[in-house]
């Protein structure tokens, strides 16, 4: 399957070396720097300004890498956090500040420069391909962020990695087996996997399911399907607690924005999902709960809502 390219694929990344060589002086790359047409991503490496400011946190750390492999003594995999970007995974929670590789020599990493090698053992079927850039395979990235992040951050890239079918639960299973369970920092990497799950759709969600769980809350059911009185299917709710007679819906601006209608505004979706709600709450006499991101900023008191819509004490 051909991928769509993302916009940091195609940006030059023009290495000093390249441009001495082209006749290019330090004085002139300095003139570029301070005019504002060109921006360092890293020592040595230049990018169009308009192309860096037009991009996000991912697409820019893209960027970088793509510089650091073309930098590179020595042959590196993209691997860890790193390689999130190349799945068009979120970065919610990930330290972007180093470039994480991993050595196909099998001799020592080290950090330094913006970059941090590492020296797992490769097997044959770890690599692939995306975007022209050697990256390790979904099953092992999802792995590698559980040693290098919270673990709320890695349920996050692990579920997208899940939901956008890139490897399964049980692949990363059989890749923990075969060898990473006795790699440094992967005490939380059993927790993510035992959450993880594919029928979550995006960060919030995945934030959300996390709070429940670090919360002692009953585990909700992702994506649950409601019924009418002839039992065809007629929505999905994010999350729902069928039974305590709880479901949860999750706003995230993406409802809003991307997933617009043809002809549809902002205010023209936020109506189609209030009465979304109403007709939710009409077929299962449930309880509603909304959720939106600055919840999830103040979780001590999203915890104490949710205890009170469980237990069906009114909200406040």
């Amino acid at each position: 399957m051909t991928l769509p390219s993302p916009a940091w694929q195609h940006a030059p990344v023009m290495l000093r070396k390249t441009l001495l060589a082209q006749g290019w002086n330090d004085r002139a790359l300095a003139r570029m720097i301070s005019s504002g047409e060109w921006i360092r991503p890293r020592r040595g490496a230049y990018v169009a300004a308009s192309t860096w400011k037009a991009l996000d946190a991912a697409g820019r750390h893209a960027i970088t890498t793509r510089a650091v492999l073309q930098q590179s003594k020595t042959e590196l995999v993209i691997s860890h956090s790193s390689a999130m970007p190349l799945y068009d995974g979120p970065t919610w929670g990930l330290d972007l500040r180093w470039v994480h590789g991993t050595r196909v020599d099998g001799k020592c990493g080290r950090r330094e420069a913006g970059v941090q090698q590492h020296c797992g053992l490769l097997l044959e079927e770890d690599v692939v391909e995306r975007y022209g850039v050697p990256t390790m395979t979904a099953a092992r990235v999802g792995l590698e962020v559980t040693t290098v992040a919270s673990a709320e951050a890695a349920l996050v890239a692990v579920n997208h990695l899940l939901h956008a079918g890139h490897t399964s639960l049980d692949a990363m299973r059989a890749r923990y087996d075969a060898g990473m369970s006795y790699w440094k920092g992967t005490l939380s990497t059993n927790v993510v996997l035992r959450l993880a799950d594919p029928r979550i759709e995006s960060v919030g969600e995945s934030r959300f399911f996390y709070l429940c769980y670090a919360a002692g809350l009953p585990a909700p059911i992702p994506q649950y399907e409601i019924r009418d009185e002839t039992g065809r299917v007629r929505a999905r709710a994010d999350f729902a607690w069928p039974e305590l007679g709880v479901f949860v819906e999750f706003d995230g601006k993406v409802k809003y924005t991307k997933f617009l209608r043809a002809g549809e505004t902002a205010a023209d979706a936020v109506v189609r999902e209030k009465r979304r709600e109403e007709r939710l709450v009409e077929l299962t006499g449930w309880r509603c709960i909304r959720v939106v991101w600055s919840d999830l900023e103040q979780p001590d008191r999203l915890v104490r809502r949710l205890r009170g819509v469980l237990a069906g004490v009114p909200v406040a």
